[in-house]
């Protein structure tokens, strides 16, 4: 389990597939400021809830500067079918190996029922057009999520 991030760190650089399978990198977004969420599982209410969200946003989130990309362990086909079912226009990827996931922070344990397990820890990290993590958030709820980083980003 890697070390959350703070403001101000460099943003761990990664490239990852998309839905359709064309790579993506943060590198490619540089010059832009980039709200990277992760979330645990395409398809299930609460991370259809989110994407929507971002979605419903993404006109006034570009409109403002950001990029948006959300961030998975599912493959890029689940990421298709979730993409079509939901009319989804947010960039969404691929990190079966969780090698991203944990590089930001947002994988590990979790609390639920009373059982303790590794998963995804629902995240937002805002990057700046250098490349440097401007916020980073943690166990942040997919109702209402997209709202509040509206209303925190001043947009």
């Amino acid at each position: 389990m890697s070390e959350r991030l703070q403001p101000g760190d460099v943003a761990p650089a990664f490239t990852l597939p998309d839905a359709d399978g064309n790579e993506v990198s943060l590198s490619d977004h540089k010059g832009r400021k980039v709200i990277v969420y992760f979330y645990p599982a395409a398809l299930t209410p609460g991370c259809t809830k989110q994407a929507c969200d971002f979605t419903d946003n993404l006109e006034l989130l570009t409109g403002a500067g950001y990029d948006v990309i959300g961030i998975s362990p599912d493959s890029p086909d689940k990421l298709g079918k979730f993409r079509e079912q939901e009319s989804l226009k947010v960039t969404l990827l691929a990190d079966p190996d969780k090698k991203v996931l944990d590089a930001y922070g947002a994988y590990g344990e979790k609390k639920n029922y009373g059982k303790t397990y590794l998963g995804v820890i629902r995240s937002t990290i805002v990057v700046d057009e250098d490349g440097k993590v401007e916020r980073a958030l943690y166990n942040v709820r997919a109702t209402g999520h997209v709202a509040k980083i509206i209303k925190d980003l001043g947009i």
